[in-house]
């Protein structure tokens, strides 16, 4: 029995995990406290930095957050502009600091559509840190899980022999994600919803879900550490019998 991405699941149980975030909450994080939601996307900048500080800390190997949508075009458009200016932000000032202590950064998603200035501040981030191997950190951004599918689906060549783990090459190269990532072990959502809002469907069959109140702007090292050591409590059997795991 194999993962999604051609592996046997168990594997994941011996090799460093891969978390992912649904980072939610920021915009009602600033409305609870009469701020404009773009103290709220501030805060969540710094959130950024403290959850990749926990996962350095805990020795995650893949940190994918899920940062932008590309369901979010539809929100307000001085909103939109705002969050990219964040990014920006995030890219040309934050990044590289990761960068420094060896951290790996990409970005997984469409691009076409981001402002000409982040989309070079992602790729001078990703060419600076390509050979960093602490820790993994993937921003998706103008991303869509049934888009990213439905795309490689259309553009899929099958052959003899071919596996999900061919696929899943394919549907990372779709996504402008780079090589495929292992299997998502973890996936947490902040901000008290509790569904996937069009994140990596693919990465997140055998995933864990953890769904905490906590909003994204006050989600913090303990949280993250709440979130991991909830994880290792459970019992992963992967559609096996649990003498068989």
């Amino acid at each position: 029995m194999t993962d999604g991405n051609g592996n046997h699941p168990m594997t994941s149980h011996h090799s460093r995990l891969h978390v992912a975030i649904i980072m939610d909450g920021s915009g009602r994080w600033a409305v609870a406290r009469g701020l404009p939601r773009a103290a709220g996307h501030a805060a969540g900048r710094a959130a950024v930095g403290r959850a990749v500080a926990a996962a350095l800390k805990q020795g995650i190997g893949v940190l994918t957050l899920f940062t932008f949508s590309t369901d979010n075009w539809g929100r307000p458009e001085s909103e939109v502009a705002e969050l990219m200016g964040t990014f920006e932000s995030f890219f040309s000032v934050d990044a590289p600091a990761l960068v420094a202590r060896g951290v790996r950064v990409t970005m997984m998603g469409r691009r076409d559509r981001l402002p000409a200035s982040l989309r070079q501040g992602i790729e001078k981030v990703e060419a600076a840190s390509g050979q960093q191997d602490r820790l993994h950190v993937r921003f998706a951004i103008d991303y869509s899980g049934r888009e990213a599918i439905l795309d490689a689906a259309r553009r899929y060549q099958p052959s003899v022999g071919d596996s999900a783990g061919s696929f899943a090459r394919w549907l990372a190269e779709t996504a402008h994600g780079g090589e495929p990532a292992p299997d998502v072990d973890l996936l947490i959502r902040t901000g008290g919803e509790q569904r996937l809002s069009n994140c990596p469907l693919w990465e997140i069959a055998y995933a864990e879900l953890y769904f905490t109140p906590c909003l994204w702007p006050d989600f913090g090292p303990a949280d993250f550490d709440a979130a991991v050591q909830d994880f290792y409590a459970r019992h992963r059997r992967f559609g096996l019998l649990p003498a068989a795991v």
